[in-house]
């Protein structure tokens, strides 16, 4: 395969000189939102941003932004890690798994809704977009969607960026046609992208649910900075996971092989590589559980017994039963959709939904500034 090197507009080309941390693949850029990309290395790469594979790191790794995020997060009186951290590349293989259980239904609803509906989507959508994978993982959800929106280029983000890079890697193999960029960087903050991105027709996807891990007051503000970064000619394809049977949406985060119980358990070893912390993951317990009161699924990890947790910087005392809460997943009712996408730039065209109704995917376009 032949190497195309990453041209880098002249504007971003005057930015500080950083430190290249180790390559993290042909055409990924790995970077924290905070510098923009300057020149890249001989393999055409930039890193910015360490690589987020640290299983065998002796020292911590986390940039100062994210080891104070961290220490403010573990110091709140209810304290608090973002999902984000959850998907270090162990954590993003736990994920993929996952998504093949019976009992995780938005995985194989969502599929089976664009495999049901993907010619109206194609009409919909039309050819010729700049398809901006946003958490991107394996990349399976948007090579599905290839054949049918034949995208003039793919821009995958995802905060994994070794694990964004064996993917794209393979996804090459099967679509060579297709211009591929990879953005290994935290999004859920503040989203700017680089000159390599084509500014015209983006269309952002956020599948899975995922816009769920907002509260609505962060999903608004998330999906406004989405609309900030396209002209009217853009838009958004998102999937939105709708309220159900309190039994189904339990089982869907607490299921019997305990595969999501290992998934949320691996972020304290996460935890512990980024800011050196002493985690000891058989001290603690998975929960998974919907809060009816605010249509939400609630991850938290429970201490089994009095322990204290130091880290570079800080350390705290857990009680037997006390909690760290790692995840939310915001269900939506249908009516409740619109006017989320509104408030934050877009009109939705169309909703696809399974017989159940219990997924919902919307294509929606960005309303004129």
């Amino acid at each position: 395969m032949d190497l195309s090197i990453v041209k880098v507009p002249v504007e971003l080309q005057a930015a500080s000189p950083i430190e290249r941390g180790p390559a993290v693949g042909k055409n990924i850029i790995s970077y924290d939102n905070k510098k923009p990309p300057t020149l890249p290395d001989a393999l055409g790469v930039y890193t910015i941003m360490p690589s987020t594979n640290t299983a065998d790191a002796p020292h911590p790794l986390a940039t100062p932004a994210i080891a104070a995020e961290l220490h403010a997060g573990l110091q709140a009186p209810g304290a608090a890690i973002s999902p984000k951290f959850l998907y270090d590349a162990l954590g993003s293989k736990l994920f993929e798994a996952i998504c093949e259980l019976p009992e995780y239904y938005p995985t194989r609803i969502e599929a089976a809704i664009m495999e049901r509906h993907g010619a109206d989507i194609a009409r919909a959508v039309g050819p010729g977009a700049t398809l901006i994978d946003l958490g991107a993982g394996n990349c399976a959800k948007a090579a599905a969607l290839f054949p049918l929106l034949h995208p003039a280029q793919y821009v995958a983000l995802d905060i994994s960026a070794d694990f964004l890079r064996d993917a794209i890697d393979r996804l090459r193999q099967r679509f060579a046609h297709i211009e591929m960029t990879g953005l290994g960087l935290d999004f859920s903050q503040q989203l700017e992208l680089p000159g390599v991105v084509r500014p015209e027709k983006r269309l952002f996807f956020y599948p899975g649910s995922s816009i769920g891990n907002f509260t609505p007051t962060e999903a608004r503000a998330f999906l406004a900075r989405l609309r900030a970064q396209c002209d009217t000619d853009g838009g958004l394809l998102i999937g939105i996971d709708l309220v159900k049977e309190t039994a189904i949406l339990d089982a869907a985060y607490d299921d019997d092989l305990g595969v999501t119980a290992a998934f949320n358990l691996n972020l304290l070893r996460h935890v512990n590589r980024l800011v050196g912390a002493d985690f000891q993951v058989p001290q603690w317990r998975h929960l998974g559980f919907f809060n009816e009161a605010e249509s939400r699924i609630e991850m938290h990890l429970e201490a089994r017994e009095a322990l204290t947790v130091t880290w570079h910087g800080g350390s705290r005392r857990f009680a037997a039963g006390e909690r760290i809460h790692t995840e939310n997943s915001y269900k939506y009712r249908q009516p409740a959709i619109a006017g989320l996408l509104e408030q934050s730039g877009f009109q939705a065209v169309k909703l696809w939904t399974d017989p159940q109704q219990w997924f919902a995917l919307v294509y929606a376009r960005a309303l004129p500034a």
